[in-house]
């Protein structure tokens, strides 16, 4: 049997999420974008209610595609609030759109959310050794930093919290625990 981090359970949806994703550095754009877009809609929530809801959001956000996302305008707005698939908080769904249009000019200086994101950290994922999950931040400076100046640049629902969990997500640090199985995997060790 493995042995996982102890945060995801036995549920298998976080299992999986677990094993195939949590921590693997990410550079895709759209996918940088889907977890930007999730990890803020999780706000007050589990990220167990987001899981169940990807795909409503997928399917809902034009599959998270930025350029469509930035051009909504009141009607998707009306949509989308009526769409059980998703959280319907009027906030998040602004925060999104919102979210879509600084993402495009993240895209004119940077590149994209990728060159964006992986600056923070020298383009190599910062590996942690924690030896259970009493020991992982919530928040750390870099994520202070960058929560700092996504705001700065009219980023929405991206506090501290909020960006150290998408730096967990998308592989930037590596807080698998020492004794879960993954964490050997994505250290290089």
């Amino acid at each position: 049997m493995k042995t996982r981090c102890t945060w995801c359970g036995t549920n298998p949806l976080y299992m999986a999420y677990h094993d195939r994703e949590w921590g693997v550095p990410l550079h895709d754009e759209r996918a940088l974008f889907e977890f930007l877009i999730l990890e803020g809609a999780q706000a007050g929530l589990s990220w167990l209610t987001i899981l169940n809801k990807r795909e409503g959001y997928r399917r809902a956000f034009d599959q998270f595609d930025a350029e469509r996302v930035a051009r909504y305008g009141e009607q998707e707005v009306t949509r989308l609030l009526a769409d059980p698939g998703i959280v319907r908080n009027r906030l998040k769904i602004a925060a999104a759109i919102g979210n879509a249009r600084a993402t495009l000019k993240i895209r004119e200086e940077f590149g994209g959310l990728d060159g964006y994101f992986w600056r923070f950290v020298e383009g190599r994922p910062i590996q942690n050794a924690w030896p259970d999950h009493a020991h992982l931040p919530s928040s750390t400076p870099l994520s202070d930093k960058i929560s700092k100046d996504m705001k700065a640049r009219g980023f929405k629902f991206v506090g501290s919290t909020i960006i150290y969990a998408h730096m967990q997500a998308t592989g930037m640090v590596n807080d698998h625990t020492v004794d879960c199985f993954r964490h050997a995997a994505l250290s290089g060790g």
